[in-house]
């Protein structure tokens, strides 16, 4: 349960038609299976599993229903000593009527049952027959030797050792009705929604299952446990596959075998939902569940790590699927052309200015402003890219942003900035021999120079080249590479970055420019502000200085997207990345992150405008409001710990 982290296990156990005592037994291994060798902290078996769903007109004999309770009993005390909460489906006689229901369970006591809303009388369904709807008013009723259990729909289940974990309970039918129950449970504060569903099979219906449960997790920003009937149901006329579903705000994070007896098992992170309800000002809750008419039920469970198994993304900002990744690149391409070709279109500019350096993001700069003016019905030759050779400029990057701008037809102009920095120096009394920061920041406030004058001259603006990685870190010069009059990549990460160029070179159809951009690709990520090796190769590698861009993108997403603990994204950069970083290199970049992350803010504080393309972003008027001089000492506390 450590940061947040709860395991949840939806199963189906076989079940024999009527015979409670062998459902009660296989019902009893199932869930000491989910425990005892999942470790699963909550556990979801299918509705009325305890007698089979299709008993049909058995469920009128009190015989079967006399069995039910005493196999409650039989269930309760032979799972008291698991440490989770369960949850099992069965029918209930309450004041003369039958409900079909859900009992909650936790060291072998019985929390509280739930009744199903919405009983289906429709097609193959004629649940009406032998149930009757249930009341959203919590009463006390007798069940199973226990007295005053709570029964009614209006019950969440709350954990003592986490509070980010509460539980809530609809069964079947209540998920595909216009106003399911679980969208006032959420509103009242539950975390896990557990779906108890006899859901049959039918040819394409699995789909549409598992789009209803990621659709609802979503929605209510929750996890969603389903766990449907199987194995051993009656196939009359209905043939039941089990199929068991584990999801977290739209995302499937586990999925079980259908037509087997299988189970769904995953770990939820209860206290990322409840970071994004708390960011999203539209999730409506009340103050307490009170308020709204519910009745909390508290229980315990040992507060003990939880071993992840779930998919944690290492690069969240790219698909690993190949066709999601380009379709992906489209749109980021698209936004950014767009946005541009508006900002063009509005300040009636002639020209569009670009240094160009021959890197990576001066690259997708330069190849978003002739997407932009294609839109725009422009003739390329509009686009103003200058190449500003200086101290460290080598022969490969430079040769590359002539030929690209060759390529893409558009006015490449060369303004060479040696003699003009070194006439700075002389003004300031800066001895050039010395390769510090004013060495570095001269050369680069002199391009920005450069290009802003060339604007001015031309009728047109300067297109900044500069990403959301770069921007994190603070990696740009202040009034350099920092300013422009708009910004195309400034939400776009390096990682990203690298696989738009990747996604124009092999789909642009131009040998020329593909050529072109597989070696700008092959080329170290540099500022080359200092002086080129001997050799004439680049000296100056970014991520030699300020770690992997791989690794930043990684810390970047959890910190803004999630809002996670310093200790919980070490923790889950070591189980995304542990096979490629060791643990005390990902735990040394993660302390840069945060150390610059909070130092450069100012930075950030009077960023340029620039088009959001992602959930992530910096912009001082949008995503980020951070005071520019926020302390990192408390974030950085907390990894000395560790």
């Amino acid at each position: 349960m450590q940061d947040g982290f709860v395991k949840v296990c939806a199963v189906t156990p076989e079940v024999r038609v009527a015979d409670v005592r062998f459902n009660v037994d296989a019902c009893v291994e199932a869930v000491n299976e989910a425990c005892t060798g999942e470790g699963a902290m909550v556990v979801v078996l299918p509705e009325l599993a305890l007698t089979a769903y299709t008993c049909e007109d058995l469920f009128w004999q009190d015989a079967l229903l006399d069995a039910v309770e005493r196999g409650l009993a039989d269930f309760a005390a032979r799972t008291s000593d698991l440490d989770a909460l369960l949850l099992v489906g069965l029918p209930v006689r309450v004041n003369a009527k039958l409900y079909n229901c859900c009992a909650v369970l936790s060291a072998g006591t019985i929390l509280g049952v739930v009744p199903k809303r919405h009983l289906p009388t429709y097609n193959e369904f004629y649940e009406g027959r032998h149930f009757v709807a249930g009341t959203t008013d919590v009463v006390g009723i007798d069940l199973a030797g226990q007295l005053d259990v709570p029964f009614g729909m209006r019950q969440l289940f709350a954990c003592e050792e986490l509070s980010e974990l509460v539980v809530a309970v609809e069964i079947c039918e209540d998920l595909w009705v216009p106003e399911p129950p679980s969208i006032a449970h959420a509103q009242a504060g539950a975390t896990l929604v557990c779906n108890l569903s006899a859901s049959n099979e039918l040819v394409g219906k699995a789909d549409y299952r598992r789009s209803l449960v990621c659709g609802q997790s979503a929605r209510l920003v929750c996890g969603y446990a389903y766990a449907s009937s199987g194995a051993g149901e009656s196939t009359q006329d209905l043939v039941f596959s089990g199929h068991d579903l584990v999801a977290e705000n739209g995302r499937l994070l586990a999925e079980g075998a259908s037509f087997q007896e299988g189970r769904a098992v995953s770990e939820l992170d209860v206290r990322q939902l409840v970071a994004e309800r708390r960011r999203m000002s539209t999730f409506e809750t009340a103050a307490s569940a009170v308020q709204r008419g519910y009745h909390v039920s508290r229980f315990s469970l040992d507060v003990r790590e939880t071993r992840l198994t779930r998919w944690v993304d290492p690069h969240p900002f790219v698909p690993a699927d190949a066709a999601r990744r380009a379709e992906r690149c489209e749109d980021v391409l698209a936004i950014q052309a767009h946005g541009l070709a508006k900002r063009l279109a509005h300040t009636h500019a002639r020209r569009a200015v670009v240094g160009v350096s021959g890197g990576l993001d001066s690259t997708l700069a330069l190849l978003v402003a002739a997407r932009a003016f294609d839109l725009l019905d422009l003739d390329r030759s509009g686009i103003i890219a200058v190449t500003m050779p200086g101290f460290g400029t080598t022969d490969r990057t430079h040769d590359n942003a002539c030929s690209l701008s060759d390529a893409l037809d558009v006015d490449l102009r060369e303004v060479n900035i040696a003699d003009a920095v070194r006439q700075h120096f002389s003004d300031i009394g800066h001895d050039e021999a010395v390769h510090d920061v004013t060495y570095e920041n001269a050369q680069a406030r002199e391009r920005t120079q450069v290009l802003m004058d060339l604007a001015n001259q031309e009728g047109g603006f300067v297109i900044g080249t500069g990403d959301l990685s770069e921007l994190a870190l603070g990696w740009a010069t202040y009034n350099g590479d920092h300013m422009s009059m708009y910004a195309v990549n400034a939400s776009v990460p390096k990682t990203l970055v690298r696989h738009l160029v990747r996604y124009v070179a092999d789909t642009c159809g131009e040998e020329e420019t593909s050529e072109v951009l597989y070696d700008v690709l092959d080329t170290p990520v540099s500022p080359e502000l200092l002086p080129a090796s001997g050799d004439g190769t680049i000296s100056q590698r970014t991520e030699d200085l300020v770690g992997p861009y791989e690794l930043h993108d990684f810390f970047l997403y959890e910190v803004l997207r999630h809002g996670a603990s310093p200790r919980k994204v070490y923790r889950l950069a070591c189980h995304a990345l542990g096979q490629i970083y060791d643990d005390e290199t990902i735990l040394s970049w993660l302390k840069v992150f945060y150390r610059r992350f909070f130092s450069q803010q100012f930075k950030r504080s009077c960023l340029p405008d620039g088009p959001k393309v992602g959930s992530v972003a910096v912009s001082p008027r949008g995503d980020l409001r951070m005071p520019s001089d926020a302390c990192a000492t408390l974030w950085l506390a907390e990894l000395e710990e560790l």
